[in-house]
């Protein structure tokens, strides 16, 4: 935070202890931890959090809870451990591919608006270079039937498969997509469209050898965000926003190219909706 100026983090991810419960990457409790530690020092610092739950890996709340009310109650555990202003669903793998459990997760969030007036809630999934796939278009729609007031669709714009162009040009194209789609579902005219949608990137290597984000394709991000006034601009990952050190390689702890550091964080920082 001292170093790149980022006041908002998010922390991630909160998933399913095997049961309708929700921990730490499943494992860790929510109270007297490393996580509510850092948390306090984030607030302290004159910052504040998103808790994020899913993700790709590890057992899923959306899955574990049987119902829409047991997920409602699950997220509002969390809600109310943290006092939490706002949350993420990041909704991935078998979680976003059932049906039934996309309906799960935005019936249940339509919960958890009614009971915490106020509270922001953002639903994060994976695109393709031109929009969401069938499953994330279906969870959008799914989102408007349901009366969900979601505060920002967000796409992942990276591990596409291919794409061509430059990863700022194809994530423009992707959430001009998303954009459609949530103008659709909802009836929003693109502007209003656009307040409602966000990008959650990716900064240096991904997991394709053919995608490559750089500080460039970030402050591409960056102007568009600033343009049509998205509902979030962020990244996975803050551990990953340094150069790698001799014999590491681009993952969880560092980018993969040559970077000074916190040079995503800090495009991130300027970012004001």
């Amino acid at each position: 935070m001292a170093a790149s100026g980022v006041k908002q983090l998010t922390l991630a991810f909160m998933l399913s202890d095997g049961t309708c419960n929700p921990k730490w990457d499943g494992t860790r409790a929510l109270a007297g931890g490393s996580d509510q530690s850092a948390i306090n020092s984030i607030r302290a610092a004159g910052g504040d959090v998103v808790v994020s739950f899913g993700g790709w890996s590890g057992n899923k709340l959306g899955e574990k809870c049987s119902s829409a009310t047991a997920l409602a109650g699950a997220y509002q555990k969390v809600i109310d451990a943290y006092r939490l202003k706002a949350i993420d669903i990041d909704i991935e793998n078998t979680e976003v591919a059932s049906a039934t459990v996309r309906q799960r997760v935005v019936s249940a969030l339509k919960t958890v608006k009614t009971n915490n007036p106020g509270i922001k809630v953002y639903v994060t999934f994976g695109t393709t270079p031109t929009g969401p796939d069938a499953d994330g278009a279906d969870l959008v729609k799914k989102g408007a039937a349901t009366g969900t007031a979601v505060d920002g669709w967000t796409i992942m714009p990276f591990d596409f498969g291919s794409h061509s162009g430059s990863m700022g040009s194809v994530t423009t194209k992707a959430a001009d997509g998303l954009k459609s789609v949530v103008a659709g579902a909802y009836g929003y005219d693109s502007a209003t469209a656009y307040k409602h949608i966000g990008i959650s990137s990716m900064n240096g290597h991904t997991d394709e050898s053919d995608e490559s984000v750089s500080t460039g394709d970030f402050t591409t991000m960056f102007n568009y965000a600033t343009a049509h006034h998205l509902a979030r601009f962020t990244f996975w990952a803050v551990n990953r926003d340094r150069q790698c050190g001799s014999g590491e390689s681009a993952g969880d702890t560092c980018s993969g190219i040559a970077q000074s550091p916190y040079a995503f964080s800090k495009i991130i920082a300027k970012y004001h909706g």
